[in-house]
């Protein structure tokens, strides 16, 4: 409490002078030909649920003097990704309000089958690139497949280590609730995948999500785990 109490003074004695961000976050969703209409729609209101959640609004809301900027983007294909929410600075309730309007009346674009992955990470770290006076910037990929087009996830990763950026995954199983076992060795291979070519950084991680259905769930626990704690390497 002590220190909470210390960083808070740190930032109001800081002033207006500029506005502190403690947190650039780049939520990257996967739109390729996998993904049905269904899925489209359970995968964007899942996004908008867990912004929803009383938990997830407070963690976002917990530091009023160095909030955090959000933006959201879709990806497929090497030449067809789309942004959903533009950089958005989460400064109260009706930010969040506004972003998880946007995602519920967001209708679904035509898409490419493919699945561009080391696109969508090199395309995220350009997003937070334009927001490098945050204290920490994460890209926050989900995905239920692995690379099929474009540049591969491990020639694109070291490309993006010097980059002072975490890339985090959320891992989609197949909603297939008849396939048991098979599906559970399904999502382990994915993680795996995953976790060698695709997250990056120390406190990196990859969560998993069974099926679409679960999303939302997923979505929660992976933003409360991104957004817990007190950043201070910026201060």
């Amino acid at each position: 409490m002590i220190r909470a109490a210390l960083v808070m003074a740190l930032i109001v004695l800081s002033g207006a002078a500029h506005a502190n961000c403690r947190q650039a976050l780049a939520l990257a969703l996967d739109v390729s030909g996998s993904v049905d209409a269904r899925e489209y729609r359970l995968q964007l209101g899942g996004v908008a649920q867990a912004l929803d959640a009383p938990e997830v609004r407070e963690k976002l809301l917990a530091m009023p003097g160095a909030p955090v900027r959000l933006m959201i983007f879709e990806w497929s294909g090497p030449a067809d990704q789309a942004v959903l929410v533009p950089w958005t600075v989460i400064a109260d309730q009706a930010a969040i309000d506004i972003v998880i309007d946007t995602l519920r009346q967001t209708a679904r674009r035509p898409a490419t089958p493919g699945t561009a992955l080391g696109t969508a990470m090199t395309l995220g770290a350009h997003y937070l690139d334009q927001q490098s006076d945050c204290w920490k910037m994460t890209l926050d990929i989900s995905g239920d497949g692995k690379s099929n087009l474009g540049p591969r996830p491990r020639e694109v990763k070291p490309m993006l280590e010097d980059r002072d950026i975490t890339i985090n995954a959320l891992v989609i199983g197949a909603d297939n609730p008849n396939t048991g076992d098979v599906r559970q060795a399904e999502i382990g291979e994915l993680s795996s995948y995953f976790n060698a070519e695709v997250i990056l950084g120390a406190d990196a991680f990859v969560l998993t999500a069974i099926g679409f259905a679960d999303y939302a769930r997923a979505m929660k626990q992976k933003l409360l785990r991104e957004l817990e704690g007190l950043v201070l390497s910026r201060l």
